[in-house]
């Protein structure tokens, strides 16, 4: 008798581990979802804003791009304060940068804030939605990088993805868009926004697994927005002259305020996605801000959709699942 009791509460205790497991792993593929939607959208919003005066009508080529990347992130950092303010938080910030993790993730930082970031809207000014899909190679340098630092032999499909990746960018560069001289310059930081994004992600995994990812997110958009408006930004001509005049404006602040919040619950929903489905389950799923920046690019702001594009984003987006994950892994059920 006890042991048939035995039984049915060891069934009934499996029965809703399974159902508590399933329900994590669902909202952790919801938040991986979310965040690639998120950082779409955010890339859509930033454009938006830099068609707006003074940005539109800036000299040179990175004033507006950087004074867009550092108060997107400032703004996003505040959104976050916010954030963390209703989580009780909001002490564990300065207390996690006097912390030797902390300090590594400040490199990480200021590799994916300020550069990388940076780069990424440079890409976008100057290539369009073409920059999209190539920034999101960065899979691809962050498992290189893991296998330069890191000592991570990758696998025969890693090395597939990687090729895909590499294939897709070819695609995309084989016909250039009407009207844009500096296409292939834009489609060059794109891919060094990947790179410096890839690098970011090694110093994460050495500095990241002791902290709050909600505070890390938080310390990166801060430091990033305050390093790109304060340090990088007065040493780019008449970038502090354009900076003062987008506040002046106001109108592209609107935008870039709602783009902020866009890429504050894209960074967090990322965070919460590898925590509950692992890194690189999460890093597939907010790789398909390469598919919604492109949609959103040809129905909001009126990019012309080529069959290279199109073809090469495919492409780009398949070989980055498979540098991050066995697809074979959606299927696979109790682990």
């Amino acid at each position: 008798m006890n042991s048939s009791k035995l039984l049915d509460t060891q069934a009934l205790a499996e029965s809703k581990m399974q159902s508590l497991n399933k329900s994590f792993h669902i909202t952790g593929i919801g938040n991986g979802l979310v965040s690639g939607l998120t950082y779409g959208i955010y890339s859509t919003l930033v454009v938006v804003a830099s068609g707006y005066n003074p940005l539109a009508s800036a000299a040179g080529i990175l004033a507006a791009p950087f004074v867009c990347s550092g108060l997107n992130d400032f703004f996003a950092g505040i959104w976050l304060l916010f954030y963390n303010a209703k989580q009780g938080r909001l002490k564990e910030l300065m207390r996690t940068l006097r912390t030797r993790p902390g300090m590594m993730l400040v490199i990480g930082f200021l590799l994916g804030g300020p550069i990388a970031n940076g780069a990424y809207l440079v890409g976008l000014s100057l290539a369009g939605a073409y920059a999209i899909p190539i920034s999101a190679t960065c899979s691809l340098w962050g498992a290189l990088f893991s296998w330069i630092f890191l000592k991570q032999r990758p696998t025969k499909r890693v090395v597939f993805g990687m090729l895909m990746c590499v294939v897709g960018a070819v695609i995309i560069n084989l016909v250039k868009p009407e009207g844009a001289p500096n296409f292939t310059l834009g489609v060059i930081c794109a891919l060094l926004a990947a790179i410096f994004w890839g690098a970011e992600g090694v110093f994460s995994s050495f500095g990241g697994a002791m902290i709050d990812t909600d505070v890390a997110v938080n310390l990166r958009e801060l430091i990033s927005g305050l390093v790109s408006l304060f340090i990088v930004l007065p040493f780019i001509g008449g970038g502090m002259h354009l900076l003062s005049g987008t506040f002046a404006a106001m109108t592209p602040i609107y935008w870039l305020i709602a783009s902020g919040l866009s890429a504050g619950i894209s960074f967090v929903c990322w965070y919460k996605a590898n925590s509950t489905v692992g890194t690189a389950v999460g890093m597939s799923l907010n790789i398909t801000y390469a598919f919604w920046g492109v949609l959103f690019s040809v129905i909001f702001l009126s990019q012309a959709l080529t069959p290279t594009i199109v073809v090469g984003s495919v492409v780009i987006v398949l070989g980055a699942i498979l540098v991050t994950m066995n697809p074979l892994d959606f299927l696979r059920k109790g682990e």
